[in-house]
């Protein structure tokens, strides 16, 4: 997630520089008044030692800065994250050092594998302790680098408002992703002279290449001429706030348009020209066509593994245009035939401007056709499981005839798949899940995290048995803060996915997937929220409706078939195009992720 390339930051969200009138405080003081001047609202963390003098002046402050006290700092991280993927803001959170600092690497990465903009402030050791393994020292920036967009540590007071800015400035500009600051316990207790100044630029950081307008003519070049073109939706569109933009260009194109899991709700599920899903749960018409279209248009997407599958026998035979606003994703993955730097809320409109409008029924048939197989052989069997038994299609197609509106966040697992499949979305940024890293227990601070971000849109969190368990104790800031987030457990009493493979492709040896469950209903009850369990498709409906017509939080646990997969499916190291619409046979050498 490097940035290169030349210009100032025309798309940066300007916040007025704070007064320049000089106060003296403390460091501490200093943190919390460098939030307020990002217009920070609400921040998730969990005190401690290294951290307590922040802690101290945050009490004085609780009218202006809201912090909510998760149970584990990885909840603190994945709440910051949902926030931020709800809002289009900067997440925040705080931790102590030791295992606090620590125990939010997991999800940081998951941030940063995500492009999720998160600033993550930990408390450190007194500046004089460092290097001597004093009580919860940890070198958190070298564990950190990895997986942050930039990471510094405060060793002074003074330094407090540049490094607070700096972070806010890097985490939001280009390519977002998570920046940690390490703060020792001197820094936040010495005084310093307070004067915060917004960061708007750094030297050597330009996070907004400057597009080529050759490049912008050779890729019109090629979509005008392709007879069979296909446009590959990624998270881009959503981080650029460019959904307008591309839906211009999308029907000015005519072209079909596939979504990458986090690409999806950037455009409506209803638009006429989107033809599903990538990847490998994804849908079979845009899997297959992507071997047989002439122009590939990836936008905002970086080509992962999940989309391409192996990449020997990927497009091949396309001509790819790559829109993107980080050059490191260039050519990493698949070859750019054209390669459109910049922020594509500014790029796609000029590039619209050189298209000719044009409508590819005969090619948009192909899609249909394909679609037309996968509803009669998967879609209608999912939507309708036989007997007495509950799917988890069925549970997703519930929530689609009964909320249209809701931001739907998902752990990850073979319920994340069905949700992806089978929502409907009709806005943007109304789906939030786990996509890079795979993080279990992403789903339940997450949605907390959401729904603190937009309290005026239904929040549901579609998890499994196995996730809810990685962070089910985050039911008590539902709790405490009476949240009014509803939480979809899906018990098939595995770990459904894994289940999934080792049936396909270790030959039905279950080691370690079945699992030995709690009553979830007891424990919702345990932290006061409301509850329902259901076993039969017959009572689906109205516990839908329950749910949502509830007041506050609420959770609603599923028993559904125990055995159920999710198809079509790519088989590691296969083509895209030769997607399983049922059981491959077992192959245990092509297992490759």
């Amino acid at each position: 997630m490097k940035s290169a390339s030349i210009i100032a930051d025309p798309n940066i969200k300007q916040k007025p520089a704070a007064s320049a009138e000089t106060r003296t405080v403390t460091g501490a003081e200093a943190i919390i008044l460098s939030l307020l001047a990002e217009g920070v609202e609400k921040i998730f963390g969990y005190p401690g030692g290294a951290i307590m003098p922040t802690y101290d002046v945050l009490y004085n402050y609780e009218n202006q800065l809201e912090h909510i006290l998760v149970r584990h700092e990885q909840g603190a991280v994945h709440a910051a994250q949902g926030y931020a993927r709800a809002s289009g803001e900067v997440g925040v959170c705080v931790a102590t050092s030791g295992p606090g600092a620590t125990n939010l690497i997991t999800g940081i990465a998951d941030a940063y594998l995500d492009s999720t903009p998160v600033v993550c402030i930990t408390g450190q050791v007194f500046a004089s302790l460092l290097g001597t393994d004093a009580f919860q020292e940890i070198d958190i920036l070298d564990i950190s680098i990895p997986v942050t967009k930039w990471n510094y540590k405060v060793t002074t007071a003074a330094e407090i408002p540049a490094a607070m800015a700096k972070a806010f400035y890097v985490a939001k500009s280009g390519r977002p992703g998570p920046v940690l600051i390490d703060i020792t316990k001197n820094a936040q207790m010495d005084a310093l002279d307070f004067v915060y100044q917004s960061c708007h630029n750094l030297t050597s950081y330009a996070p907004y290449p400057r597009p080529s307008q050759l490049a912008l003519a050779q890729a019109a070049s090629l979509i005008n001429q392709a007879q069979k073109p296909m446009v590959l939706m990624g998270q881009g569109v959503i981080l650029g706030e460019a959904e307008t933009e591309f839906l211009s260009f999308l029907e000015r194109s005519g072209m079909p348009v596939a979504s990458t899991v986090l690409g999806l709700s950037a455009l409506p599920t209803d638009h006429p020209q989107y033809v599903g899903m990538l990847g490998m749960h994804g849908n079979y018409a845009p899997n297959t066509l992507t071997n047989e279209c002439d122009v590939l248009v990836a936008v905002g997407m970086r080509f992962d593994d999940r989309v391409t599958s192996n990449l020997a026998y990927y497009a091949k035979q396309a001509q790819v245009i790559h829109l993107e606003i980080d050059p490191s994703e260039i050519n990493k993955n698949v070859h750019a035939d054209v390669a459109v730097l910049g922020d594509v809320k500014q790029t796609l409109p000029e590039l619209s401007k050189l298209l000719r409008p044009k409508t590819y029924p005969v090619w948009l048939q192909n899609f249909q056709k394909l679609h037309a197989v996968e509803d009669k052989k998967i879609i209608q069997a999912d939507l309708n499981v036989e007997g007495d038994e509950l799917g988890m299609a069925g549970v997703i197609e519930a929530i689609n005839q009964n909320c249209d509106d809701a931001i739907l966040v998902t752990d990850v697992g073979q319920h994340q798949m069905a949700t992806c499949r089978y929502a409907k979305f009709k806005q943007s940024r109304s789906l939030i899940t786990s996509g890079g890293l795979g993080t279990m227990g992403f789903c339940l601070p997450a949605a907390i995290g959401a729904k603190f971000a937009r309290p005026d849109r239904p929040v549901i969190g579609v998890v499994g048995d196995g996730g809810v368990q990685m962070t089910m104790q985050e039911l008590g800031v539902m709790m405490q803060h009476q949240l009014a987030v509803k939480l979809i457990i899906l018990n098939n009493q595995f770990l459904g996915m894994v289940r999934q493979w080792q049936e396909l492709y270790f030959e039905q040896r279950y080691a370690s997937t079945p699992m030995s469950n709690p009553d979830f209903c007891m424990v919702a009850e345990s932290y006061g929220i409301a509850n329902q369990k259901i076993d039969s498709p017959k009572a689906l409906n109205q516990a839908i409706k329950d749910m949502l017509s509830h007041p506050g939080a609420y959770v609603l646990e599923v028993m559904v078939k125990q055995q159920e997969n999710v198809f079509p499916i790519i088989t590691p190291g296969a083509s895209v195009a030769d997607m399983c619409l049922e059981s491959p046979e077992s192959d245990v050498e092509q297992m490759g992720g």
